[in-house]
């Protein structure tokens, strides 16, 4: 089970997208994971053939627990043929070594994600002493919490069900007041035809609803379709669900922010940008483009946050372990609020290098993505810095709360015409304040200040974005 951020502890796996014995590619979808925050589509992060499915549809499991063993890419290839050597890959979340992986050298010191490191230094847990049960030895979250259990002599974390073992039958999507289980796509399908997942019977893997369920129910005739839902959602209706899943949203947010505001120690900058330049630039851009190809003003604050980065890089990255790990690549998370209420901040990658163009059609898939629920894995797990943008609800400033184990979040309001000095003449000029929260162990108000310049000059100069 991968971890999708800090505020991650566990997942439902909802479907499997694949089955044993197929090949899969790097940046495949495998699998889709139900959070407390939306449904994810796990990818694989290697070539290879599935071997096992370890965990059953509609199964809640820690994150680090191993959904799936998958063997070498050639794996499948003929008896008279023997399978080139795999190379080296980097760590898979939520797959597992083969059952019977050759012999291979020494391993390597032992290795976690950021996330894991900095939950074993808040448990002040010595990863040297804990063996690895993830891929190529990579300690996962439940490696971690397994040690702590140990030490304290507290009950281990509970581990995955294998799909072979044989167990009490799930409990079907119309046999418990909970969320019905079924596949983002059936979500979807329900929602544009108004069938109500609760009385739809489910033909999937433990019980859960497919597309062709909800097609099958909406074909019934009107006569025969349920009534109206009284005014108070019902225990188990969808309306109930949602407003279940949103007060978890709430409580998950609420503790990941007390917890940022505990640990970290936030220094607030704040500084008013003149955005006339970069409004001209997007007025004369739009007007030779068609509508469809149209460039929001987020865009180029999007773009100069990432640009900005290149010249104050204390403010992308992890602190993890007491110390700051700062990242290469620049994964900007982007906040996007969700109709149902609630935050979600996956990220748009390498940010710095994609043309204005390219970060405008990358922002409209990952705000569609978010509110259709198909985020990806990798979305989720790698911000390096979030960028919040409160101008579409009005909002002229924001003070953001870091969300760790990142290091800096930047905050811009909504544009306004404001009185502006221009080589000593009053003028009026459309502005936007722009903000900064970062984390006085990595950096300090020098450095900010010095990232908030850059910014503001780089919207100067639009046409270089």
């Amino acid at each position: 089970m991968p971890s999708l951020g800090a505020d991650m502890d566990e997942g439902t796996l909802v479907e499997w997208m694949v089955k044993v014995g197929d090949t899969v590619h790097k940046g495949d979808i495998v699998a889709v994971v139900d959070t407390t925050k939306s449904a994810i589509e796990v990818e694989v992060f290697t070539d290879g053939v599935v071997e096992e499915l370890l965990v059953e549809p509609g199964t809640t499991v820690p994150v680090g627990t191993p959904l799936a063993h998958l063997g070498p890419a050639g794996a499948g290839a003929g008896a008279g043929e023997a399978p080139p050597a795999p190379e080296p890959q980097p760590p898979s979340p939520g797959m597992s070594e083969p059952a019977e992986a050759p012999s291979s050298p020494a391993p390597e010191p032992a290795v976690a994600s950021p996330i894991v490191r900095h939950l074993a230094h808040e448990k002040g847990i010595d990863l040297a002493s804990v063996p690895g049960t993830g891929r190529d030895g990579l300690i996962t979250r439940h490696d971690v919490e397994a040690a702590l259990a140990a030490r304290d002599g507290s009950p281990a974390p509970p581990a995955a069900v294998p799909a072979s073992v044989p167990g009490p039958e799930p409990p079907s999507a119309l046999s418990s007041g909970a969320r019905p289980k079924a596949s983002p796509r059936a979500r979807r399908l329900a929602a544009e035809r108004g069938v109500d997942l609760a009385t739809v019977p489910g033909s999937g893997p433990g019980g859960a609803i497919t597309a062709a369920d909800v097609e099958k129910a909406g074909t019934v005739p009107p006569a025969r379709k349920a009534r109206p839902a009284p005014k108070e959602p019902a225990a188990g209706t969808p309306a109930e669900a949602a407003k279940t899943r949103a007060a978890a949203m709430r409580q998950t947010i609420a503790g990941l922010m007390a917890r940022s505001k505990r640990e970290i120690p936030h220094y607030y900058l704040r500084t008013t940008v003149d955005f006339s330049a970069a409004d001209a630039f997007l007025r004369r851009h739009n007007a030779e483009v068609p509508v469809g190809e149209r460039l929001l003003p987020a865009v180029v604050l999007l773009k100069a946050s990432a640009l900005a980065i290149r010249k104050v890089p204390e403010m992308n990255g992890f602190f993890v372990d007491g110390a700051f790990a700062r990242s290469e690549h620049i994964h900007l998370g982007v906040a996007v609020s969700l109709r149902g209420g609630g935050l979600v901040a996956p990220a748009i990658h390498d940010a710095d290098t994609l043309s204005l163009p390219e970060l405008m059609v990358a922002l409209k898939d990952l705000v569609a993505r978010t509110r259709a629920g198909r985020l990806r894995g990798s979305q989720m797990s790698d911000p390096t810095i979030t960028v919040t943008n409160m101008g579409e609800q009005g909002v002229e400033l924001v003070h953001g709360v870091i969300y760790p184990p990142q290091v800096a979040l930047v905050g811009f309001g909504k544009v306004v015409s404001r009185p502006w000095a221009v080589d000593g003449m009053l003028t009026v000029r459309p502005v936007v304040a722009a903000t900064l929260s970062a984390d006085h162990r990595v950096s300090d108000g020098h450095r900010g200040g010095l990232y908030l310049a850059a910014v503001d000059d780089l919207l100067q100069r639009p046409e270089e974005l």
